[in-house]
């Protein structure tokens, strides 16, 4: 299991299974943010704890922060998929860098062409050491 909390250590989150890589993400919102993404679904293998504030933006998703200290925790689908489960993504920065140093980093060009954009070989701990 990994985990992630806040700054204050009001909210986090846990996931059931290493992510296999962290999703650097270039749109507006994720650069102010300087987040690094895993995915799941909600309440499946992926677990929010404690209370969050959340920002809806546009109509997919909503990101969701700590009311006490402003972390950003994790985005949230506003939509259920078709097979009634909710996307969720968490924000690695949130957890320990040991666990996750050497996750490859996957760079998504959320700004221009809304599409995956090749691996550079830069992991995790590239970014933070």
């Amino acid at each position: 299991m990994l985990e992630g909390s806040c700054l204050c250590g009001s909210a986090g989150w846990r996931m059931a299974v290493m992510p296999e890589s962290a999703t650097a993400c270039n749109c507006t919102a994720c650069r102010r943010y300087g987040t690094l993404w895993a995915y799941g679904h909600e309440d499946e293998d992926i677990t929010v704890t404690g209370p969050t504030t959340a920002f809806a933006r546009g109509r997919a998703l909503t990101f969701n922060f700590c009311p006490q200290c402003g972390c950003v925790t994790h985005w949230r689908g506003l939509q259920l998929e078709a097979d009634g489960r909710r996307r969720i993504a968490v924000n690695l920065r949130l957890a320990e860098p040991e666990p996750i140093a050497a996750l490859p980093i996957d760079h998504f060009d959320g700004l221009d062409a809304f599409d995956d954009l090749p691996r550079d070989g830069r992991c995790i701990r590239d970014l933070w050491f």
